[in-house]
Parts: structure tokens; sequence; C-alpha cells
């Protein structure tokens, strides 16, 4: 019975050690769980608040700087800017709007949907549908009210631009339109679903003695589920300038060809502006691209 008395006091030491093995880790185990709340309640903070100036950035890098969101304000989410043309990278041609565009981003389901105002242009709030994937990227533009009517802006603003906008100094109005259409990026290659329409009106230069040039129209359509490229048709509405031009978008490449020619009695006019805008080719003055 000694013996066995003796050897009670030394387990029931141990027990006490056995059972607070537990105790030390949980601390370590809290901060753990506090670290990792901490970083996710960051990330979630940065995503929330995240400056305007990274959607500036992320613009100006996907139209080769030629289209700027200066004076930013607000968030990705929710903020406004001034657009800005450009002639491109390290361009010293600029020209903003007077008009600020203000936007607002929420998540519809598993779409992005950008709203997007502008009280001196826009006709009305225009509504994309964003949709995000590995590799690629569609945008959706719902149709506008008002008979699909986007806007319209000054054709000034397009000098910005540089040459040739800068040199012809373009006035009139530019308007665009569309029923809907979804532009899709894909491996670096951008397609068309749908179809668009730019319209300059009453357009007029200094470069020719007439109080206006005409009215044109370009009209952009694809079918990305063809697999055909998209066709750009130019045609005149009217005016004392005649434009016609075809061209196609596929492949990532922009291919146009485009002539010019003075209507009957106003060669002598339109003589000067032929000779700048395009290669002379007789009466004609031909454009092209790609």
């Amino acid at each position: 019975m000694t013996r066995w008395n003796a050897l009670r006091p030394r387990r029931a030491a141990r027990l006490p050690a056995t059972l607070a093995m537990p105790e030390t880790g949980r601390p370590h185990r809290a901060r753990r769980w506090a670290v990792l709340g901490a970083t996710l309640g960051l990330l979630a903070g940065v995503v929330a608040f995240a400056p305007a100036a990274w959607l500036s950035r992320a613009l100006s890098s996907a139209t080769d700087e030629h289209l700027l969101l200066t004076q930013t304000r607000g968030t990705v989410w929710s903020g406004s800017a001034l657009p800005v043309f450009t002639a491109g990278p390290e361009s010293r041609t600029a020209l903003s709007l007077p008009g600020r565009l203000e936007w607002s981003l929420h998540w519809h389901g598993r779409t992005l949907e950008l709203q997007v105002r502008q009280p001196c242009c826009l006709a009305a709030p225009l509504v994309l549908q964003l949709r995000p994937g590995l590799g690629q990227m569609q945008v959706t533009v719902l149709p506008p009210p008002n008979g699909g009517l986007v806007g319209q802006w000054p054709a000034a603003w397009l000098a910005g631009l540089g040459t040739p906008w800068n040199a012809v100094q373009l006035s009139g109005t530019v308007r665009l339109r569309t029923p809907g259409l979804t532009i899709e990026q894909v491996a670096g290659r951008t397609r068309f679903t749908g179809e668009a329409t730019l319209e300059l009106g009453n357009a007029a230069t200094p470069l020719a003695p007439l109080d206006t040039l005409g009215s044109y129209q370009v009209l952009l359509r694809g079918d990305a589920a063809s697999g055909a490229a998209s066709t750009i048709t130019l045609t005149t509405l009217e005016g004392a300038l005649q434009a016609s031009g075809q061209g196609q978008w596929g492949e990532g490449r922009l291919r146009f060809r485009g002539e010019l020619r003075a209507a009957e009695g106003q060669e002598g006019a339109l003589s000067n502006l032929l000779n700048i805008v395009g290669r002379r080719q007789g009466a004609s003055s031909v454009i092209s691209i790609g």
C-alpha cells in the first residue's frame, strides 16, 4: 500500500499538464484568425473604395491613350471625370468636353452593370453590361430610348485625336445610334454583334469656302457567331462633298478604303480639301486604313 500511495502524486501531477496542452494553442489560432480577418477586411476596403483613377488608367491602356479620363473624383464604383481625346502616347494634342462624365457600377447577378451619364451630350443614361471572363471581356450596350440615340457631341472634339482631324478642324454634330450592340474582346481580338451608326451632320471646315460640306453616316454591323468579320460602310446623306467607302473589322485589324469626290459644280471649292485629306487620284481623294 505504501508503494502504491507513493506513485499517486506523480500521476496527479501529470494530469493537469496534459489537460493544459490545448490551452496553449488557442491564443495562436486566435491570432491567425485575427490576421486573416484583418487581411480580408483590408482587401474588401480596397475594392469598395478603389479610386476612380484606377478606371482612368484602365481606359487609357485599352484605347492606347486616345481617350482619357481626367480630373477624376470618387471611386471605381461611383465617380465622375472629364473625358479627353488625345493623339496617343506622348502627344501634346488634347481636347476635352465641357461636361463631366458620371458613372455608377454595381453587380447585377454575375454581371457588372455600368450606368453612364453626361448631361451635355448623352440623350439618356447609357447602360452597359460587362461580363468579365478568363482572357476575355464582353460588353453589351443596352438599347437606349429615343429611337436608339445614344448621344451627340460637337465634331470639333475630334481635333483632339490629332492628324488629320486637327488639320481639317471639322465643325458640326456627331451622333451615335444603336438598337443594341455587343462587343467581345477575346485573345486580343475584338468582335461585334449587332450594329451601330455614327452620323456626322452639317459638317464644315475652314479648308473649303462652303457653309457646309454635307452630312454622312458610318454603319458598323457584325455577327460574331457567324465568324465573319464586321462590316463598315460609309455613305453620304447629302452635301457638296460626296463620300463613300467599305471596310472590315476582323482578326484584330481594321481595313477600310474610302473615296471623297466633289459634287458637280463644286470641284473648285473642294480641290484644296481633297488634296489634304487623302491620296489624290484624278478627281477623287482616296483614304486607306490597314
